[in-house]
């Protein structure tokens, strides 16, 4: 289940977030009767709300109507910002859920013929064994076995357990990269993995001395959090000094992982 975003709980944030966002799209010179205007507040509430934003350390002013976001204020936006764009997600496949859901044949089935739906590997199904204690719903098409099949007044819930992400920390080029690499113990990490990302250029090279072509490159830090989500153990091989921002986006998932150390000599 998604956490509903902070500032869809809180008027007062919610407020603050609009405001930032019209600063950081207007900065440095911003007037706060426009502000207003636009977000259809008084401007002395805007007023009020720039002299917490700076207390906060958010904002900073530079003078009359100059006002820039600070670094630590870009942060918070980019949180609030992943946070909305999360649950954003969550309410268009809930919704999507109301309407029609895919999922893939696990047998032949007919139109208006009750169906059982449960994951496997991440993926959705959808079998005329019914299962009484699981999620069940109606065909809206006729599907041969492995074909898409489409799902109406789905009932029960899918049992799902997120799955761990496990980090696999190479050291970085100056601590001698894949070649301080414990290469043994990268291939068990692997092998234990269902989905393999890579994130940074020591890593890679690590990955390629092994054998191993990861299954992506690009997005990783998305891919995990999405592979975890639908139960998949995904593995990301990340050069040490990117490890940090995977596990702050993790953490803001509350998605559980792990790190192990690929450095050589290290127990």
């Amino acid at each position: 289940m998604v956490d509903m975003a902070q500032i869809l709980q809180s008027k007062n944030l919610a407020t603050k977030f609009q405001i930032m966002v019209e600063i950081a799209a207007h900065q440095p010179n911003v007037q706060q009767k426009d502000i207003a205007q636009r977000l259809g507040i008084t401007s002395q509430a805007v007023s009020e709300y720039i002299r917490e934003l700076i207390k906060d350390g958010w904002l900073s002013s530079e003078g009359r109507s100059r006002y820039k976001v600070t670094r630590e204020g870009v942060d918070w936006i980019l949180q609030m910002s992943r946070q909305l764009h999360s649950y954003a997600w969550f309410v268009s496949k809930a919704v999507a859920d109301i309407s029609t859901t895919t999922a893939i044949a696990d047998n032949d089935l007919s139109v208006g013929q009750p169906a059982s739906l449960y994951m496997k590997d991440g993926l959705l199904f959808a079998s005329d064994v019914i299962n009484r204690k699981g999620a069940k719903g109606i065909t809206v098409t006729a599907a041969k076995k492995g074909q898409d099949v489409g799902m109406r007044n789905i009932e029960g819930v899918i049992k799902l357990k997120p799955a761990k992400v496990m980090i696999g920390k190479v050291p970085n080029v100056q601590d001698g990269g894949s070649q301080s690499t414990d290469l043994a113990r990268l291939k068990r990490e692997v092998k234990e993995a269902k989905l393999v990302g890579v994130i940074g250029t020591e890593a890679l090279v690590a990955l390629v001395q092994i054998g191993v072509k990861p299954d992506y490159v690009h997005g990783v830090r998305e891919a995990a959090i999405e592979a975890a989500c639908c139960g998949l153990p995904f593995l990301v091989v990340s050069s040490e000094d990117k490890v940090s921002i995977l596990v702050q986006r993790l953490e803001e998932e509350n998605l559980d992982y792990s790190t192990v150390d690929l450095r050589k000599d290290v127990s």
